[in-house]
């Protein structure tokens, strides 16, 4: 069974490791003090039918509190807030089917537990480095001064220059907002099984929540992806930082079913919201259910405010991007944004919140994709009264995209 991770939560943290190789060869030693290290122990343990084993372990336990930042830190059981959601004639596309943990087929944990996937040694020993395991490839940073971002809240030719950030070894179609003080955004993300073409690198579909200059912003960000397990990490609770409090759903556990080309289409719905009693940064998951959260005062220093930038949409992570060959791992559906419903990915409902506490629709949006003819970016309306759908996605590698 291809496994697809359902959610990607991370800081911009800087962690060190015992380093995994002596003189060429792999240290096993370093191989079982790092499963040690990461694996947690459990009051409950579940085989799942596709392979993972999930671990219920002590929420006290959890590792949150291996950071040191965290050491006292005392758990936000649920959040204190509430949303107003505002009704601006958004159009269902689908019938609203939404995706499983595979894992929960085969049992559930105690309260007073949270399920985490066990990291295994096969996990580590395919990994290019056990010593960057749990960790994201090194961001580099670049600053372009003349982003051209297409006005995308109605049908316009205009176009808007801003400067984003750009990452080195990422290929982004995205949906933006930017100019205000953001303190939550959510959407409901279509869900596929995209060509990934090599064992290190991923693709992804997406929020994303920053603050901070272009050089040195904070990010938060939630969605799936699509990597095999081989060497992205740090989209689970192998870093520490995230404090997790459901029972019921364990992050980087495999998720289904997936859509398929003008068949059904399956959606997850994430949020992610500051609470404004405790600054904490809280992910949700569905209908309205808390995961658990980031605490702000903590990990964080512009993010403890509010975000100023938000995006919806679409990463690829390669050394293959932009130059070529380029790489065949897709984004989103595989197809170009265009394809539109039953055969692009989408991302419907792409709401903010701010601090008047309900869920709105941007007053501005535009859209960006900085490697064109690979993937791009359609943030759709069918017609005045409803608001647009954004589209996005590609092949990668193409006649075009050599």
């Amino acid at each position: 069974m291809t496994k697809l991770n359902i959610f990607r939560l991370f800081l911009i943290l800087v962690l060190s490791y015992l380093g995994d190789r002596v003189n060429g060869r792999i240290n096993f030693k370093g191989v079982d003090e790092k499963l040690k290290q990461l694996n947690k122990p459990a009051v409950k343990t579940i085989q799942s039918e596709d392979g993972d084993i999930i671990d219920c372990v002590d929420i006290y336990k959890q590792p949150a509190f291996d950071h040191p930042a965290l050491k006292n830190h005392v758990i936000q059981m649920k959040p204190s807030f509430k949303l107003k959601e505002e009704k601006l004639g958004t159009t269902s596309l689908s019938s609203k089917l939404v995706v499983s943990q595979t894992w929960q087929k085969s049992g559930s944990c105690p309260d007073g537990t949270v399920p985490i996937r066990r990291i295994q040694r096969n996990d580590l020993l395919r990994a290019k480095s056990i010593g960057r395991f749990g960790r994201k490839p090194e961001e580099i940073v670049s600053i372009s001064n003349t982003t051209n971002l297409k006005d995308g809240l109605y049908p316009s030719n205009n176009t808007t220059d801003v400067a984003l950030p750009t990452i080195v070894n990422r290929s982004a179609a995205n949906l933006v907002t930017l100019g205000y003080n953001y303190i939550g955004a959510k959407g409901d993300i279509n869900v596929w099984n995209p060509n990934v073409a090599a064992d290190d690198e991923f693709t992804t579909a997406q929020i994303w929540l920053k603050a901070g200059p272009g050089d040195n912003f904070e990010s938060l960000e939630t969605g799936w992806t699509k990597d095999s397990y081989k060497s992205t990490g740090c989209f689970d609770l192998t870093c520490s930082g995230f404090v997790h409090t459901n029972p019921q759903v364990a992050l980087g556990a495999a998720i289904e079913p997936v859509s398929s080309e003008l068949g059904n289409q399956y959606h997850v719905t994430l949020g992610v919201y500051m609470d404004p009693q405790t600054s904490n940064w809280w992910l949700k998951f569905g209908a309205d259910v808390p995961i658990g959260y980031w605490p702000a005062g903590s990990l964080m220093f512009y993010l403890k405010h509010s975000s100023t930038l938000v995006e919806w949409g679409g990463q690829v992570y390669s050394t293959n991007v932009k130059k070529r060959p380029h790489t065949k791992t897709a984004m989103g559906s595989g197809q170009f944004a265009s394809g539109l419903y039953g055969n692009a990915c989408f991302i419907q409902n792409p709401n903010i919140v701010d601090f008047s506490m309900a869920l709105k629709y941007p007053q501005w949006v535009g859209t960006w994709a900085d490697d064109y003819y690979c993937y791009t970016a359609y943030n759709y309306q069918k017609g005045y009264g409803t608001l647009p759908v954004f589209y996005f996605g590609g092949p990668g590698q193409n006649r075009n995209c050599p």
